[in-house]
């Protein structure tokens, strides 16, 4: 089997993150992939499939990405039913960290239970 077949859910979720100018190499027993993710979670969640697959040891492959953004975690677009505490416990796996959110966004947030969808939010370093 190949590396590309046995790493192809990283390459798919590196696809859907937009990674931007990707490279991927197979040489000599392992995958290499490079390339600019939007956000540090991006490179994280791309990073965290990597450990999946590959599981403990995953000697057989190497990812060089860098984040184009550096000055926040990500940005979230709202979707209809979230909350802040909602979208605090996905980033943060707390949910009482929302008003870390609310802060890093008071130029289009005035209430933090009042978010809509559509909305980008930063989502501030963690």
């Amino acid at each position: 089997m190949s590396l590309q077949v046995k790493y192809a859910e990283v390459l798919a979720l590196a696809n859907k993150l937009g990674v931007k100018d990707m490279k991927v190499a197979e040489e000599a027993g392992k995958l290499s992939i490079s390339g600019t993710t939007k956000t540090q979670y991006a490179k994280n969640a791309i990073w965290d499939k990597i450990k999946e697959v590959g599981g403990e040891g995953y000697s057989d492959i190497g990812a060089d990405l860098k984040p184009e953004r550096t000055d926040v975690f990500h940005v979230h677009t709202v979707e209809s039913g979230e909350s802040l505490s909602k979208i605090a416990k996905h980033y943060f796996k707390d949910a009482n960290k929302y008003m870390n959110i609310f802060n890093a966004n008071k130029d289009i947030l005035s209430n933090p239970d009042m978010i809509k969808p559509g909305q980008e939010l930063k989502i501030p370093n963690p």
